[in-house]
């Protein structure tokens, strides 16, 4: 592929389009703008060789023209002395240079043509390079914006589930609590306990019950709550 083909594709291209279709729209763009910059010093060397063949083709225009000056004057010089034979002469190279001239002149006109096609082209081409760069910024912004987002998020369920942790572990240290304090009741009762005291101590076991049971009852619906 020609490099005036490729910086034709790339200014044609629709960016957009290009990395939606993408897997790897980061690379992609990697690879776009990469390909641009190669074209684009492509280019400009190209430029720079027009323009040294323009300067060629406008030293040898200066010379051409200085020839026909020099033979108009030998054709006037020979007028003078009476030699209208060398007068002819003298004016017929000079028509010959003259066509030169011509030559030389379309010439020019064809270098600059394709100097401000190029040019045209080369300011093209860096706008498509600038929009494909402010696009990868742009790309490099949402990916880290993205990351920080999904950090956070990691965070806040790192730390709700080290409250809940946190809260289950209270409410074992409040059952524990609880329990020993039903275990410490029976410490240092040998003999066969009496009536009243058997009595209280059913009493005492079924508020102690009633207090396991409403701690869970608490436990299991704190649980459920968390699941869900």
């Amino acid at each position: 592929m020609s490099i005036f083909s490729r910086m034709a594709d790339i200014i044609n291209s629709n960016l957009n389009s290009m990395l939606d279709k993408a897997e790897d729209p980061q690379k992609m763009i990697r690879l776009i703008i990469q390909e641009m910059e190669e074209t684009l010093v492509e280019v400009r060397s190209s430029s720079a060789r027009v323009i040294a063949d323009k300067k060629t083709a406008q030293r040898r225009l200066e010379r051409v023209q200085s020839e026909v000056d020099d033979w108009e004057a030998k054709a006037k010089l020979a007028i003078s002395k009476g030699r209208e034979d060398l007068a002819r002469a003298a004016l017929a190279e000079k028509h010959a240079v003259a066509e030169e001239i011509a030559a030389v002149e379309q010439e020019l006109g064809a270098l600059d043509e394709h100097l401000d096609h190029l040019n045209d082209e080369i300011g093209q081409l860096q706008q498509k390079l600038n929009d494909a760069k402010a696009k990868q910024k742009a790309m490099m912004m949402r990916a880290k914006t993205v990351s920080s987002r999904l950090k956070v998020k990691r965070q806040v369920h790192r730390e709700a589930l080290d409250d809940a942790f946190a809260k289950f572990e209270h409410f074992e240290r409040r059952m524990d609590h609880i329990e020993g304090q039903v275990d410490a009741m029976d410490l240092g009762r040998d003999g066969k306990p009496g009536l009243a005291t058997e009595i209280e101590d059913l009493v005492n076991d079924e508020k102690v019950n009633d207090e396991l049971a409403r701690l869970k009852a608490e436990m299991s619906a704190k649980t459920d709550t968390e699941s869900r």
